[in-house]
């Protein structure tokens, strides 16, 4: 093995010297080094292909975390591979895995660095996903699940998300069904973990209702829509499918799809709270004297409840100049991809403070970082987007690191530095006494917010409750409803969308429309409008929170076709989103004077 040993022959290593990351890995240097979490708990390795030039290579026992150490020797084993390659002076060995070859030592020379890149890109290719591979686990980020596919609105619903290239992931009652309809790729595997990935939901369910006198052998009651025939319902009960199975659904998806109020990571906040793990991490691990602490504070709240309360002394002796807080690793990654970023809620002191945020179980490695200012004495709400987390190791900005992970969060860290990074300094640095109270930080949806959740309801479902209506002069179908698991999306704080179709038809999509609130309008309407709906809905911020009804003004009497070589232009629909109000729902109605319908 080759020794670089000394004090000395550190300092020649920048990539030691910077911020928090000048820890040292030696054979007994009591801080926490690879395989190992705060308070020594194990942990598993997870590489970072094509990540950081500089990640740990050496594991050391945790006796006595968070103690001052000194200097010990930097050993390179003598095999590495090739995510713990060195980029500074000393011997250089390669490893390309299963592979199964080495790369034999190259000496220090001017064509060091052109080696290096060739030998890393060789590696990479040898090792690293192929295109396609890369391509799919793209795709993934942002799949909408379409809950039943096979209906006549779901089907198409899944056509048309197909067609924008949207990865769609389906939710049904029949598989053998659901392949026939949709094709043998459909997205339909069910396990453990079906529902991961899943960013947005359209719900077409509903109960299986036909004509009780049956229909004819090409389903012409069916196609002309329920307004022509007294329906009934055919299998699940309507408690069973759009109240249990939305409550099942709902509960389901919560997590992936996201909150409108967001997701508390840690903090306090109303009647809610979530605690971490926080262990200080100063630059005693290089020689310094700075020391910080966390505290809950149960009264040094903004309104007089609890608080964390990261506090410290920060000072430059022994070339220091840096405190930090760090968590234990999570032993289940947090995951936070329905959401845009972290908002911290602190009482400054006009002092600049990083959070850095880590996805990998590596004790030193890279951490996805952005600094925030703070005002003195003021309570305020700081947010920090994800895509504005920069790759830091070490000091430096790591410009091949992995791309920002949000459903891989392992740990976070807040820091009071001198440093900032690439070699910049922390403007408001000064030494001697410092304090940040947090109450909250908290996962965040961005503005403008779109529905997560759209679900295809009926025309008519709070009218059966509606005082004084005569449900005879209703269209048969109005005596079925009810509304059932409506006000469970509404309740579940996931952002929504509620479409209320009038009778539905077979006939095609393009006639002008009716868009109304309050449950009083009937007539027809195609599905493969309202599927055109449901997927106008998920892109736009103007359907968020709204329930609307929905009809075509061609009326009954009158079929609608469409000229194949004159079609109608596309609609936008946002024109219509822009016309509905939150908060109307047709309940309004009742215990009133009934509206005329």
């Amino acid at each position: 093995m080759v020794e670089l040993s000394g004090l000395k022959r550190l300092r020649e290593v920048r990539c030691w010297r910077e911020d928090y990351a000048e820890l040292v890995h030696g054979p007994s240097c009591p801080v926490p080094g690879l395989g190992q979490g705060l308070h020594g708990v194990p942990l598993v390795g997870r590489k970072l292909a094509g990540s950081s030039p500089y990640p740990s290579a050496l594991s050391s026992p945790l006796p006595n975390p968070f103690l001052p150490c000194k200097f010990q020797p930097l050993v390179f084993q003598k095999k590495l591979s090739f995510h713990s390659l060195r980029t500074r002076r000393g011997l250089i060995l390669l490893e390309a895995g299963r592979q199964g070859w080495d790369v034999v030592t190259h000496i220090l020379s001017d064509k060091f660095h052109l080696h290096l890149k060739f030998f890393q890109n060789l590696i990479e290719k040898l090792s690293g996903p192929s295109p396609s591979e890369a391509e799919k686990a793209m795709d993934t980020s942002r799949i909408i699940l379409v809950a039943g596919a096979t209906g006549g609105v779901g089907r198409r619903v899944v056509d048309l998300l197909r067609k924008k290239g949207l990865p769609v992931r389906v939710l049904v009652r029949n598989e053998e069904k659901a392949r026939r309809m949709l094709g043998p790729d459909v997205d339909l595997h069910i396990d453990p973990e079906y529902f991961k990935g899943v960013r947005m939901v359209i719900n077409a369910v509903s109960v299986i209702v036909g004509p009780k006198e049956g229909d004819t052998p090409d389903r012409v009651k069916y196609s002309q829509g329920i307004k022509f025939f007294e329906p009934e319902i055919k299998g699940d009960s309507p408690e069973m499918v759009e109240f249990i199975g939305m409550k099942n659904l709902i509960n389901a998806v919560k997590e992936n799809v996201g909150l409108r109020s967001g997701k508390l990571v840690f903090g306090f906040e109303g009647t809610s709270s979530r605690e971490l793990p926080w262990g200080a991490l100063d630059d005693v691990v290089m020689g310094g004297v700075s020391e910080s602490t966390f505290q809950i504070d149960p009264n040094g709240g903004e309104n007089g409840g609890p608080t964390g309360i990261f506090r410290g002394v920060v000072s430059t002796t022994n070339n220091g100049g840096f405190t930090s807080i760090r968590t234990r690793n999570f032993s289940i990654p947090e995951d936070l991809s329905a959401y845009d970023g972290l908002e911290l809620r602190i009482k400054g002191d006009g002092r600049r403070y990083k959070l850095i945020v880590r996805t990998s179980r590596d004790w030193d490695t890279v951490g996805y970082t952005m600094g925030f200012d703070t005002v003195k004495d003021q309570w305020q709400s700081v947010r920090l987007p994800f895509s504005s987390l920069r790759p830091i190791f070490r000091a430096r900005t790591i410009p091949d690191a992995p791309p920002f992970n949000p459903s891989e969060i392992i740990s976070l860290q807040l820091m009071f530095s001198k440093f900032e990074y690439d070699g910049k300094l922390n403007p408001t640095f000064v030494e001697g006494q410092f304090q940040l109270p947090i109450s909250t930080i908290l996962a965040y949806m961005k503005e403008p917010i779109t529905p997560r959740f759209v679900h295809v309801s009926s025309a008519g479902v709070t009218r059966p409750d509606r005082p004084g209506l005569d449900l005879s002069k209703q269209p048969p179908a109005v005596r079925l409803n009810r509304e059932l698991g409506e006000d469970l999306i509404r309740e579940s704080g996931i952002p929504y969308t509620i479409v209320r179709p009038c009778a539905l038809t077979e006939e095609p999509a393009g006639a002008d429309l009716i868009f109304d609130q309050g449950d009083n309008i009937t007539g027809k309407i195609s599905r493969e409008e309202v599927a055109r709906i449901c997927v106008a809905a998920i892109e736009s911020p103007y359907a968020c929170d709204k329930t609307f009804e929905v009809k075509s003004v061609i009326p009954f009497s009158e079929p609608y076709t469409v000229d194949p070589d004159n079609p109608p232009p596309e609609k936008d629909y946002n024109l219509y989103f822009q016309t509905l109000k939150e908060g109307i729902t047709g309940k309004e109605s009742l215990g009133q004077t009934p509206v005329p319908v």
